[in-house]
């Protein structure tokens, strides 16, 4: 005998034998790993979606080291009747303008009524603010105040509709970066309560709360909010499921148990590790908890089977029965039995479910490798504890002997039959479906919209979307616009260029909002000019343009200088674009086209990079699926090698493929059919659930194998004996991983949600790939190889 068929057999009795010390040293270990959740850290930073080295990211951060940070807080104040420029929505907005300088780590507020109108005075120009108190109840000066500013461009379709129903305070803030999730929640709880209290002393006025700083610790909420929600909602399902499908209480503790420290082992290594808790990452407890609970089941199920049997060498194990002075201890053996049968294709399972999730570290998006890092550690732990703590466990607790399911066993008997009766129909058809559903994958469209990351029930996307609706838009694109020397930006070409590339981007259907420095200058043109509408043009040379800067910057009060819009040595300005809600692809369109007409219309202005927040999400998903297709592929690589050196068979591990790739092209396929958007984080399923499918093959074939090796059974007969030994096992594990990934799809957040949606179809066809595709094949490559006799006395009847 091997010395790997040795350890198997002998694993079981050793782990009987010591099972004390075993149990309190796994309560230690878990313990010490445990601890690490202290080390825990949550993120609340859109930026740890990307990786350091991100030419979006690297180009956003160049954006702020030149222009400042473009952290905010946008109020929208929503009037009863829909004025914004009526007495109460001017005195609502002018208070809350003042307030807003409570805000942490405030540096600049801007509304419509502190807006910096400039008028003409002789000579000189005046600089104030647009709305003063002794205004706000005069009717013909709130109609002088509502025509300047939905003329005004820096105003109309940013600080107040375009139709005048709505308006804005924006907060620019400036974190320190010490600790942005504490900074971050700091300016939100102020923000809110600001909110409250403008609806509190303006009755009718609504306030809804926007802005980069809301969208970060949306993130962290949704995070906490998972782990809240779906880590219990998950452990009781699991819980009911396998009290139903296990049909005994101790059974169920004893798997419970072992799923509860597997998951807090791995949650604990990954503090340990520096690991940081995100909104993708934190599904880590539920899919652990998941992928955990069917080593556990396989282990069990054979258990039970064995003391079901009375004979330890039932058809679970294939052996011949044990010698009679052994029989005196049935649920000993059993365990023994079940350790010895379950070991290496629990084992391979445990293997190839870490290789899947490993491969996540090709991802561009940090979370999901961490979300991989973590899943790995629990399936490493639930391997180890599945074969150790839980047998120790196992044989000190009463397992109730019931008589089985005679319809399940039947059922999955009379499956086994018609698979082998149907196998050239069922090999040929489910040819035709996999190509039919294959041919449907270019339908998918690898497309996000940012913003949909947050369920509709989510506050930031109900006030996002209705600010992008009445108000702005919530999706804006930055350039900075270079002259070709310092202090170029008075140039008149410069200018010239500069205005006909706003003009552009306005003439666009996707565009709510330009704010461009050209304005500025017009608007300063005018106003030197008798505020002649005449004069609204840019200046005619570029030592006028120098001078109407410097008197307009040095008339600006504090907290409105231009440092956001004008660099240090005046040689490059910023435009915002602010648009609808668009789609990745929609975004990255556009932005093709600016940059192509610049190139060919804006010879006064140095190419120009374009940044933003918007432009980063919605060229990451095409990025990270690039970078998946490597990760795939060495998973699948590596999961091939691995079946085929532990199946000993090179025919068999390629065969064992088969099912294991067609259900992912059939989920996507299926996807393709009913969604036809695929995101990032659908980029990653294929190599996921490789390594989690695997696991019902891998005991499918285990059995098979024995079948044919070790009894000499032909290969019809192997199949019926892996049916009525294993059938019931996959049906029961392959429901809870369903189960367990349709949780997750309740997620609020759409990258977890619809990942737990796509793997929860590609899980549940891959069962119907092992029991309807695989052993045709099977069949089919044995039967052109010779069948082999069966050996005597061995039947599959007697077997059963």
């Amino acid at each position: 005998m091997s010395p790997v068929r040795t350890f198997e057999s002998q694993l079981g009795g050793r782990v009987i034998a010591s099972r004390w010390p075993i149990i309190i040293a796994t309560v230690i270990l878990v313990g010490i790993a445990a601890s690490g959740t202290v080390f825990l850290e949550f993120s609340a930073d859109d930026r740890i979606y990307f990786n350091k080295d991100n030419p979006q990211l690297l180009a956003f951060e160049a954006l702020e080291d030149k222009y400042g940070q473009s952290d905010n807080v946008l109020f929208v104040l929503v009037p009863p009747d829909r004025d914004a420029t009526s007495a109460l929505a001017l005195e609502a907005t002018a208070w809350l303008t003042e307030q807003s300088w409570t805000v942490p780590y405030a540096t600049r507020v801007d509304s419509l009524t502190n807006f910096q109108h400039t008028t003409a005075r002789g000579d000189d120009i005046l600089v104030r603010e647009l709305v003063d108190k002794s205004g706000r109840a005069d009717a013909d000066e709130r109609a002088r105040i509502r025509s300047i500013a939905l003329a005004e461009p820096a105003l109309a379709g940013r600080l107040i509709a375009r139709d005048g129903a709505v308006s804005g305070v924006n907060v620019s803030v400036q974190l320190p970066g010490a600790d942005k999730l504490v900074e971050g929640a700091e300016v939100e709880d102020a923000a809110r309560r600001l909110a409250h209290e403008v609806k509190r002393k303006f009755p009718g006025i609504d306030v809804r709360v926007t802005g980069h700083v809301v969208f970060n610790q949306t993130f962290m909420e949704v995070s906490l909010s998972d782990l809240k929600t779906l880590v219990p909602l998950s452990f009781v399902a699991m819980t009911l499921m396998l009290v139903y499908l296990t049909r005994g209480f101790s059974g169920t503790f004893a798997i419970m148990l072992v799923v509860a420290l597997s998951v807090m082992t791995a949650v604990g290594l990954g503090g340990w590790v520096g690991l940081p808790m995100t909104s993708a990452s934190a599904i880590a407890p539920t899919v652990v908890l998941t992928v955990a609970i069917a080593s556990c089941v396989h282990v069990y199920s054979t258990l039970v089977h064995q003391l079901r049997s009375n004979v330890p060498g039932s058809p679970e194990g294939g052996d011949a029965p044990y010698p009679p002075a052994q029989a005196e201890a049935p649920k000993r053996n059993a365990i023994i039995e079940s350790v010895r049968v379950n070991l290496q294709p629990v084992f391979l399972a445990s293997l190839t479910t870490a290789l899947g999730f490993l491969s996540m570290h090709f991802s561009e998006v940090p979370p999901f490798r961490q979300l991989g890092t973590f899943v790995a550690f629990g399936v490493a732990a639930s391997f180890v504890l599945s074969v150790t703590f839980l047998p120790a466990l196992l044989s000190l607790l009463p397992i109730p002997v019931r008589a089985p399911r005679l319809g399940l066993d039947r059922g999955m008997a009379g499956l086994g039959e018609y698979v082998i009766r149907r196998r050239r129909a069922l090999l040929w058809g489910s040819g035709l479906v996999v190509m039919a559903l294959v041919a449907s994958i270019p339908r998918n469209e690898l497309n996000d919209v940012f913003l949909h990351y947050f369920d509709e029930d989510v506050e930031f996307r109900r006030d996002a979307e209705f600010t992008a609706k009445n108000l702005t838009g919530m999706y804006s694109l930055d350039y900075s616009l270079a002259s070709i020397e310092p202090g170029g930006i008075t140039d008149p070409g410069y200018l010239a260029d500069a205005a006909a590339f706003a003009e552009w981007y306005r003439a666009q259907p996707e565009t709510i909002h330009v704010s461009v420095i050209t304005d500025t200058f017009r608007r300063l043109n005018m106003s030197m000019h008798g505020d002649d509408p005449a004069e609204y043009r840019l200046p005619e040379s570029r030592e006028l343009a120098a001078q109407y800067l410097l008197l307009y910057e040095i008339s600006l009060p504090f907290g409105h200088d231009l440092n956001n819009q004008i660099d240090v040595d005046k040689s490059a300005t910023r435009m915002t674009v602010a648009t609808q809600t668009l789609s990745s692809n929609e975004v990255i369109a556009l932005n093709r086209r600016a940059l192509h007409w610049m190139t060919d219309h804006a010879p006064n202005i140095v190419p120009a990079e374009s940044s933003g927040t918007t432009l980063m999400f919605a060229n990451l998903g095409r990025r990270n699926i690039i970078a998946m297709l490597a990760g795939t592929t060495i998973a699948l690589v590596g999961i091939s090698f691995v079946l085929i050196f532990a199946l000993r068979s090179l025919r068999v591990g390629l065969t064992s493929l088969v099912p294991n790739l067609v259900p992912g092209a059939l989920g996507f396929g299926i996807w393709g059919l009913a969604v036809g958007q695929v995101g990032v984080s659908l980029s990653m399923v294929t190599a996921m659930t490789l390594g989690i499918v695997v696991d019902d093959t891998v005991h499918f074939l285990s059995k098979y194998q024995r079948a044919r090796r070790e009894l000499g059974h032909t290969s019809p007969d192997a199949v019926r004996v892996a049916f009525r030994t294993v059938g019931a096992a996959l049906l029961t594990t392959s429901l809870v991983l369903v189960a367990g990934f349709a949780v997750i799809s309740l997620s609020s957040f759409e990258l977890n949600s619809d990942m737990g949606r796509l793997t929860a179809l590609v899980i549940a066809l891959a069962l119907v790939a092992d029991f309807l595709l695989l052993p045709p094949l099977l069949m089919r490559i044995d039967a052109r190889r010779g069948a082999a006799a069966p050996a005597a006395g061995n039947s599959p009847d007697q077997q059963g």
